[in-house]
């Protein structure tokens, strides 16, 4: 501004750009200018940004007011809204400056005493649905692992998937070897795909790259998103293969009938909508030896747990922390985890 001019504004200033830098009769104007300065301006942002940063502008006086205005009327059960719709030529600040101060826990009122406060949840967030490898399916598909069993009818499949407790809560990872119908479930905190790698380099770990390349050649798993990164699964530490990992059409339990029939074994024990979090994975090893003991029809009797033991020895199996039950203490029934 030059405040040596007149007061009145030049009617080139109603228009765009609003100011007279590029005016060609600016030098010879006598009207009041505007011009910009881009020093200027940033100089002000600076100043703005630098205020904004520093917290509230308010002096110790101004503060006490605010307070002795806004919390004795909170703390009676009025919301902010009502306490300045009805105060409105005595009220000190605005609205949000009085939240601002409340949830900062300045006033002597708190956030607990506002009417409705009590009553929200904090937000979840926004579910990830994304696959850690969009292109995981790639050469995994079903029609794949089709083609693959033709070439290599020798090779064994494990069958993979996931029970869930409640929402939020501790899932399963229920690993089946459809050679023997044997079953083996794991505790997770997350149902993540870094939680079913993990599991599976336990495995490889425990067992032994040779045991463990016997056991797990095929792995067949359905679309989630805790399988997601097939990978990690299929190649060791060295980065050495260990197995190969196929994926089930979408909405197709077919396809993968084990591991979808065993889970009505574990759904006797822990129906839907049972909390897992109150379990250890010692509770789980339990349950799994009592299900693994179970005899079934189309072994004539014997038990997959008895299979196991013949393929790959007893060793192996306490090695899992599982044990054979004998045939008249085996317990299908909630009353199993009693207490849990």
């Amino acid at each position: 501004m030059c405040p040596d001019f007149k007061e009145e504004v030049c009617p080139q200033l109603s228009v765009p750009p609003y100011v007279c830098n590029g005016c060609p009769n600016r030098h010879r104007c006598t009207l009041k200018k505007r011009i910009y300065s881009a020093k200027s301006a940033n100089d002000s942002y600076e100043k703005t940004l630098h205020e904004a940063r520093e917290g509230f502008n308010i002096s110790d006086a101004e503060l006490a007011d605010i307070d002795s205005f806004f919390s004795p009327l909170i703390k009676q059960g009025q919301s902010l809204y009502h306490i300045i719709r009805n105060n409105r030529d005595t009220v000190p600040c605005s609205e949000s400056t009085a939240r601002r101060l409340l949830l900062s826990g300045i006033l002597e009122a708190r956030k607990i005493d506002l009417p409705r406060a009590v009553r929200f949840k904090k937000r979840k967030g926004k579910r990830n649905n994304m696959k850690v490898d969009k292109k995981c399916r790639e050469g995994r598909t079903y029609n794949d692992f089709l083609s693959f069993s033709e070439k290599h009818p020798d090779m064994l499949i494990t069958e993979i998937d996931s029970v869930v407790g409640t929402a939020g809560g501790k899932v399963l990872l229920t690993v089946i070897l459809r050679n023997c119908n044997f079953m083996l479930a794991f505790l997770r905190d997350k149902n993540t795909a870094q939680s079913v790698e993990q599991i599976f380099t336990m495995l490889f770990t425990l067992l032994g790259r040779k045991r463990y390349k016997s056991m797990f050649q095929v792995l067949l798993a359905d679309n989630g998103t805790e399988f997601s990164n097939p990978t990690a699964i299929e190649k060791g530490p060295d980065g050495e293969r260990k197995s190969y990992m196929f994926y089930c059409n979408p909405q197709a339990p077919q396809e993968k009938t084990k591991v979808e029939n065993n889970h009505t074994l574990i759904r006797r024990i822990l129906p839907k909508g049972t909390t897992f979090d109150n379990l250890s994975q010692t509770d789980i090893n339990l349950m799994m030896s009592h299900i693994n003991s179970y005899g079934r029809k189309k072994f004539n009797g014997k038990s997959p747990a008895e299979i196991f033991i013949n393929l790959y020895g007893e060793d192996v199996l306490h090695l899992l922390g599982l044990e054979l039950i004998p045939p008249q203490d085996i317990c299908l029934k909630r009353t199993l985890l009693a207490g849990k």
